[in-house]
């Protein structure tokens, strides 16, 4: 809305600013001598104000820049993504190699147990 309001205004400024005024002043000398002063002035805005191939140019360059920094913007989101999507795996990964770590030691410790109970019931046979 700001946009379209800002816009308006530019053109209201450019159609007065291309208004072509001319003034005039007379004197005319009455009969008992003496002076009338008379000022006049004309107003001429010309007929084709608006250049309208240089204003289809300047949309067009702002659909061009506009265009570019939208490709921009989808190109960082799709890197982006990708950048998320590969930590997302890299996180993955080491998870699942810290709960294989976690088993082996678990199977150690359980091994380590059992040889413990073992001993100790060979010791109770003594």
């Amino acid at each position: 809305m700001k946009k379209q309001i800002l816009a308006a205004a530019a053109v209201a400024v450019f159609a007065v600013s291309c208004t072509k005024s001319t003034t005039k002043t007379e004197q005319v000398e009455n009969a008992d001598g003496s002076l009338t002063t008379t000022t006049t002035t004309v107003s001429e805005t010309p007929s084709a104000v608006i250049d309208t191939a240089k204003i289809d140019k300047a949309k067009e360059d702002v659909k061009t820049k506009v265009d570019a920094a939208g490709n921009k913007i989808d190109d960082a989101a799709q890197k982006a993504k990708e950048d998320l999507n590969k930590a997302g795996k890299d996180i993955k990964a080491g998870a699942q190699e810290v709960g294989q770590d976690v088993k082996d030691a678990a199977a150690k410790g359980a091994a380590k147990v059992e040889e413990g109970a073992k001993k100790l019931k060979e010791d109770l046979n003594k």
